[in-house]
């Protein structure tokens, strides 16, 4: 974990700047708990089963990742999807705005094919065009500024490149109302993900009640 560390000390993320979702992330009873979270959350959300090894397989079976390839895992939390991708051979550059969750994925991921960073994700610094693919978990729906971090990931993918995209969509619910006003939580339609992506193409989805996944690819 220690280039984590090391970021931690030079990449400076105003908390003013997070919504109160993302400040939680910060918080390490958080991070401890989120990997038994995640492994049942899904399901919980939509209704019915949907186990980690199931959403594993649609995502490599949907987007094939290879040991020639390079992935930026955005919101990494826990290293779900960073762990999916290395255990394919992929190299990952997983990146979180919490120095917990990056310690509890390196925990848990400890893959020589993953290296961790502390990256506001909304405006990485990182060169245009260096990744063949980028997933971004539910954290779509807590950045303060999703159509401003889905901007970045065009211009950090090489045309062709794919983008994975798991997220909670509008329900119109009481309780997603609750949780936008209390948590700062976004909460997109298919339709709204295509609009913030003009230059690219959904190749695949699927929903299972307000839970989407998603592959566009660039032009």
């Amino acid at each position: 974990m220690t280039q984590a560390r090391h970021l931690e000390e030079r990449v400076n993320i105003s908390k003013a700047a997070l919504t109160p979702a993302q400040r939680s992330n910060l918080l390490d009873f958080t991070a401890r708990g989120y990997a038994l979270w995640r492994a049942r959350s899904l399901a919980l959300l939509s209704g019915g089963p949907l186990s980690l090894e199931r959403e594993a397989a649609y995502f490599r079976a949907r987007c094939r990742p290879a040991p020639s390839q390079q992935w930026l895992d955005i919101g990494t939390s826990a290293g779900f999807y960073a762990g999916v991708l290395a255990s394919a051979g992929a190299e990952v550059l997983a990146c979180d705005i919490s120095p917990a969750m990056l310690r509890e994925a390196a925990r848990r991921e400890g893959s020589p094919n993953i290296r961790y960073a502390l990256l506001n994700a909304e405006a990485s610094g990182l060169p245009s065009q260096s990744f063949d693919g980028v997933s971004i978990g539910a954290t779509l729906n807590e950045t303060a500024d999703p159509e401003r971090m889905l901007g970045e990931v065009h211009r950090l993918l090489r045309p062709g490149g794919q983008l994975w995209i798991m997220a909670l969509a509008r329900d119109g619910s009481a309780l997603q109302g609750l949780l936008t006003w209390l948590g700062g939580l976004t909460f997109p339609d298919e339709a709204q993900l295509d609009t913030w992506l003009p230059q690219m193409r959904r190749t695949d989805g699927w929903r299972r009640a307000n839970v989407v996944f998603g592959r566009w690819v660039k032009n």
